[in-house]
């Protein structure tokens, strides 16, 4: 019996079954349980920043589990105090932390953080955008602007108003002083790697202020070097009042971390939100080792040459390339995306059939100049393979 087959029959079905069982990784390279080797291009959604098997990784993970693996929010552990020092340190700016499981429980943790502040001031309402993408808890669920996903789970605790993403001016209409607070992503990821126009995010930035509504910048995708910035954010010279991460902080390990600026960091009190796991010494020694072997510089070079040699290509399935950094959609002219994901395993790389017209592009981020110009030389055939 494959392992898909023994997949199935353990699992509930809200996955399906995936196509390909992995079995191993190195680099940014894995083999499947027959033994073909892939170059991965999606990194496990964003998450595996190092790629697999990175040894600063295993030497971090391997030295905190034998070390002590987990103390609980009852106890306070060093791995964990670095890592928030050090988040502050890259984000140069007065915060607060709170670590959480990830992201849907850091979205989560944000929502919470905003009702508290929309009930101190006689708030009660939220903005959000339509497509966008915050989790499958009901919290966060409450914030998705995906009808397909969300509708179903309805009713949902608070009133949540969906503007469409990059109208700056509707986002305007939609705040006003009963805002609670506005979520948003720096790019959309779900709903295809989509950026928004220049200039939005700190359009943003200037609406919820003057409304004194709370922004809360969703950056569960596009923080950690992944946008070539460790936060996408900085990019746009903006300070959110909230920040929440995940994926790629722990580079395999899952955790979560939502940050407070300012007076936000401060309206949990003692008892108001807690994680049993959140804060674990593993996750967060992982998440160190992450932080201090990302190197910017090379993200932003193979980012251009993923960029670059991804346009260059004339193919009539393609329609353009869209993102930031080493986290792109190829966009297509044909709502084909599971054919050029399968066509894709069949060529040995691994992409993400995003939505029926977007292929999602993700690779590892230290993903290599030579490896970049293979995966860029397979895309032709890919598509016409589709």
């Amino acid at each position: 019996m494959t392992l898909q087959e023994r997949f199935e029959k353990a699992f509930m079905p809200n996955y399906g079954v995936p196509p390909i069982a992995l079995a191993r990784g190195e680099g940014t390279r894995v083999w499947d349980a027959d033994g073909k080797e892939y170059l991965d291009f999606i990194g496990g959604i964003a998450v595996t920043s190092l790629g697999h098997a990175h040894p600063a990784l295993v030497e971090a993970v391997s030295k905190q589990v034998a070390t002590i693996a987990h103390t609980s929010n009852l106890f306070v552990n060093e791995p964990e105090v670095l890592l928030a020092e050090k988040l502050l340190e890259l984000l140069g700016e007065p915060a607060k932390i709170f670590f959480a499981n990830s992201g849907t429980e850091a979205n989560e943790a944000a929502y919470k953080l905003s009702v508290k502040y929309g009930k101190a001031t006689g708030r009660s309402y939220f903005v959000a955008t339509e497509n966008g993408f915050h989790g499958r808890s009901i919290g966060a669920l409450s914030l998705t602007g995906k009808p397909s996903i969300r509708e179903q789970f309805g009713p949902f605790p608070v009133e949540v108003k969906f503007v469409p993403y990059g109208d700056a001016d509707a986002l305007k209409n939609a705040v006003t002083g009963d805002c609670i607070a506005v979520f948003l992503e720096p790019t959309q990821g779900e709903a295809g790697v989509v950026p928004p126009p220049d200039g939005y995010f700190k359009a943003a930035r200037e609406i919820c202020t003057s409304a004194g509504a709370l922004l809360v910048a969703d950056e569960i995708q596009s923080a950690i070097g992944r946008t070539g910035h460790w936060f996408a954010h900085q990019a746009d010279g903006v300070v959110p009042d909230i920040l929440t991460l995940a994926k790629g902080l722990g580079g395999g390990l899952p955790i979560g971390a939502c940050i407070g600026f300012g007076e936000a960091g401060t309206l949990f009190a003692k008892g108001d939100h807690g994680s049993t796991f959140g804060g674990n010494p593993v996750s967060c020694a992982a998440a160190l080792a992450v932080l201090g072997n990302v190197d910017l510089a090379h993200v932003r070079t193979v980012a251009s040459q993923l960029r670059e040699g991804l346009e260059a290509v004339d193919h009539p399935l393609l329609k353009g390339v869209r993102g930031r950094g080493l986290w792109l959609a190829l966009v297509l002219n044909e709502p084909v995306s599971a054919q050029v994901q399968a066509a894709a395993a069949e060529a040995g790389f691994l992409v993400n059939a995003l939505q029926p017209d977007a292929v999602r592009i993700a690779p590892p981020l230290v993903v290599t100049a030579e490896e970049i110009a293979a995966f860029v030389a397979a895309v032709p055939g890919v598509l016409s393979h589709a």
